[in-house]
């Protein structure tokens, strides 16, 4: 365990950032962030272009300000988090609107494995992000269809108690028909029912 700096950039004090998994022998390096003396002018340039009308579409600089921050690695801990609100802010932006009913970052917590798999790519390779924007848009497709099949099934739900708002039904009826996911078999109408 090692303490962790909180509202201040990360230091190199125990060493060069690395995001590392396992241990002893099992131990894997992941990525290494950038030093942290360069930290300042890092952040520097990256909110310069954050802020500017750079002239990328608004999706790919979304996808491009999520791993710039979380390859400049500013913080001991957090990093994850902040670059994905930092791709959301981004998002929201490209969406014009301050409402938004998908989430990348659910999206991206579903696809933990791939997501880490694909930064440690792109984070060891060459400068091309080609790959890493490919995962982000397409898992941002995904995000968009999980919550348009959210959208379907409240809608759904919301039509069938409308038509019958007329008939009475008892608290065991009602949760059935409110609650039940999955297939409905007679021996599950009876536990549930009672």
């Amino acid at each position: 365990m090692t303490r962790i700096a909180k509202s201040q950039w990360r230091t190199d004090a125990d060493g060069p950032m690395q995001v590392v998994s396992g241990h002893g022998i099992r131990r894997k390096d992941h990525f290494q962030a950038p030093p942290a003396d360069r930290l300042p002018a890092e952040i520097e340039r990256f909110l310069t272009w954050a802020n500017a009308e750079t002239g990328e579409p608004t999706l790919i600089k979304a996808g491009l300000a999520h791993l710039w921050f979380v390859t400049l690695h500013p913080f001991d801990d957090g990093n994850g988090r902040i670059a994905r609100a930092v791709g959301d802010h981004f998002l929201a932006r490209a969406d014009g609107s301050p409402q938004r009913f998908y989430s990348l970052s659910a999206q991206i917590q579903r696809e933990r494995k791939d997501y880490y798999a694909v930064l440690e790519r792109t984070q060891k390779g060459t400068l091309d992000v080609t790959g890493w924007l490919t995962w982000f848009l397409n898992t941002l497709g995904q995000a968009i269809a999980s919550a348009q099949t959210t959208l379907d099934d409240v809608l759904l739900k919301a039509r069938f108690w409308q038509r019958w708002v007329e008939v009475r039904l008892n608290e065991r009826q009602i949760k059935l028909l409110d609650g039940f996911d999955g297939k409905l078999t007679s021996s599950k109408w009876a536990a549930i029912a009672k």
